[in-house]
């Protein structure tokens, strides 16, 4: 079977290999829709209520662990666009696609199956998913798409756009957290990735899933959603799900921002499920530290009566750890932390 399911058609059933185990499947359930989730005009930020505007942000990130976004800057027109040449990209024929297929994490623009790991599992996930690295642009755009004839055009003006956006987003925590100036710049938030997910029509949705459970290993992330439901994260004990907002932006601080805030903020579990209905294609972007770089609480957080709960890694360091750890946060971040004395 051709391993890129959004080169297949008038699929009439679940291939086995993608039905999960009993007690790993969404069922049949309908799940609950979150009906509160922190929605932050970011237009408010330049104004009068920008400390009202930061607390909303705190707030959401110690809380939730995400929120949506509206008047963030990057222009409906553009948003629309990027989104249609995504799914221009998905549609081009198939040994088009082949010169970019690849499970090395460490090639500058790949599309793959299911998850790194598609020839080892024994259940796939429902998705493909494309994704190349974006800053510098001049460093990457080469390795881009030519087809469709709009596509470095439109994801290069969109890439560089959602990055000053997250980076708006991280110079309000530093001022909420009254950690110093620029302290997300540069190294810290480096490696910029777009990962655009594509999920066709599922025969059987209660069987599969889209995207496995997990939480966000980088800095920040970034998602525009479509307007096919799918998202949904794990709160109060439960599966719910995250409707999409029109024009918003979905910002979920990964593990990172939870170390450098000394556990004040959190990073929610999530995952995807499919639609029997309509294909779903989703654009995310993710700031991720460089390798090297020293990740650890920062400074101006800690007293004597609030000690640091993480040990200082590098990014390398916890991408490997949490990666071996199967990708599980809290088994990861429990490597790095300080134990009681």
């Amino acid at each position: 079977m051709e391993i890129l399911m959004s080169n297949w058609t008038d699929v009439q059933s679940l291939p086995k290999s993608y039905v999960f185990p009993p007690d790993r499947r969404p069922g049949e359930n309908v799940f609950p829709v979150c009906k509160n989730v922190p929605v932050i005009d970011l237009e408010k930020a330049e104004g009068l209520d920008r400390v009202e505007t930061i607390q909303q942000i705190l707030n959401a990130s110690q809380e939730f662990g995400f929120f949506q976004v509206i008047n963030h800057g990057v222009s409906e027109s553009l948003m629309d666009d990027t989104m249609s040449v995504f799914k221009e990209f998905y549609g081009m024929p198939a040994e088009y696609k082949a010169g970019f297929y690849s499970n090395d994490i460490n090639k500058s623009c790949r599309i793959y199956s299911s998850t790194l790991n598609y020839n080892a599992e024994e259940v796939h996930y429902w998705r493909d998913n494309f994704t190349h690295r974006c800053h510098p642009i001049e460093d990457h755009i080469q390795h881009w798409p030519e087809r469709p004839a709009r596509y470095r055009e439109i994801v290069g003006i969109y890439s560089v756009e959602v990055r000053k956006f997250l980076l708006r987003i991280l110079n309000l925590i530093s001022e909420g957290l009254g950690v110093e100036p620029g302290y997300f710049d540069g190294d810290i938030s480096k490696t910029q990735l777009l990962s655009v997910n594509h999920h066709i029509p599922c025969p059987d949705p209660s069987l599969t899933l889209g995207m496995p459970e997990h939480c966000d290993p980088n800095l920040i992330s970034m998602l525009q959603q479509c307007s096919v439901p799918g998202l949904q994260v794990f709160l109060e004990g439960k599966w719910m799900g995250v409707e999409p907002l029109p024009n918003a932006f979905l910002v979920i601080p990964g593990l990172q921002l939870k170390v450098i805030s000394n556990g004040i903020f959190t990073s929610p579990i999530h995952r995807v499920v499919t639609s029997s209905d309509e294909a779903r294609t989703t654009i995310g972007s993710f700031l991720i530290p460089s390798h090297d770089i020293l990740i650890e609480p920062a400074k101006s957080l800690l007293d004597a009566g609030h000690p640091p709960d993480y040990k200082a890694f590098t990014y390398k360091e916890f991408f490997s750890t949490f990666t071996a750890k199967n990708c599980d946060a809290e088994v990861a971040l429990e490597f790095f932390k300080n134990k009681p004395k």
